[in-house]
């Protein structure tokens, strides 16, 4: 989940420009093979979502291609695959997602989050555990490519981090440790794309598979 764009460009001040040159500047490290972890992602395309013109289209051509090369550049392997789901609502409006996996990443694609979660804030994203099953929810019509190194980075790898990251393990967060898990999550994300370094976020990412298949069926 993004904060507003004001809270986002606040984090401008912890960047020097040596530390952004050095990211656009950064030579690509090769991944060993023997070393790549494969995390099964389930994706779901919400059948109940009415999606903007071409924003399905753009996601599945532009954001989650980039988002396997970025994954792949610190050998992390997306093992996907697909099913039929939708997201429902209570009276409440507390959202009721159908299709889940366990023992999976589940990522499922909306137009736009619930208003539980994004109350006209317009967020790309979200991460979750719902009912134990994992979730990231992409809103396709907000969700981008990488833009910028530390600040703006590939929407669906942002959200994923957030559970391989063990994020989704903690309820009810500070706003500190809130805003924490977003730089922190912008900080790994930029590793793989610029520096095509995964090498520690390749261990917690095996970690995280572990305790995935402890609740597979």
């Amino acid at each position: 989940m993004r904060f507003a764009r004001g809270d986002r460009l606040n984090m401008v001040s912890y960047l020097t420009r040596r530390q952004l040159l050095t990211v656009s500047m950064a030579p690509a490290l090769p991944a060993a093979a023997s070393n790549t972890v494969s995390i099964p992602v389930h994706r779901i395309v919400d059948s109940k979502a009415h999606f903007a013109a071409g924003s399905l289209e753009r996601f599945w051509h532009v954001i989650w291609p980039q988002a396997v090369i970025d994954f792949g550049r610190g050998a992390i392997h997306l093992e996907t695959t697909d099913g039929p789901g939708a997201i429902a609502h209570t009276a409440a409006d507390r959202p009721i997602f159908e299709g889940l996996q366990r023992g999976a990443l589940n990522l499922m694609l909306t137009d736009h989050l619930p208003l539980y979660w994004d109350n006209a804030r317009s967020l790309p994203g979200v991460t979750t555990l719902d009912r134990g099953y994992h979730l990231s929810i992409i809103a396709v019509r907000f969700a981008h490519p990488d833009r910028a190194p530390f600040l703006s980075v590939n929407t669906c790898v942002h959200e994923m981090l957030h559970a391989i990251l063990g994020d989704i393990f903690v309820s009810h967060p500070s706003a500190v440790q809130s805003t924490r898990r977003e730089y922190r999550v912008d900080w790994y994300a930029t590793r793989l794309w610029a520096f095509h370094d995964g090498g520690a976020l390749r261990r917690i990412a095996q970690e995280y598979v572990t305790r995935l298949r402890r609740h597979a069926p």
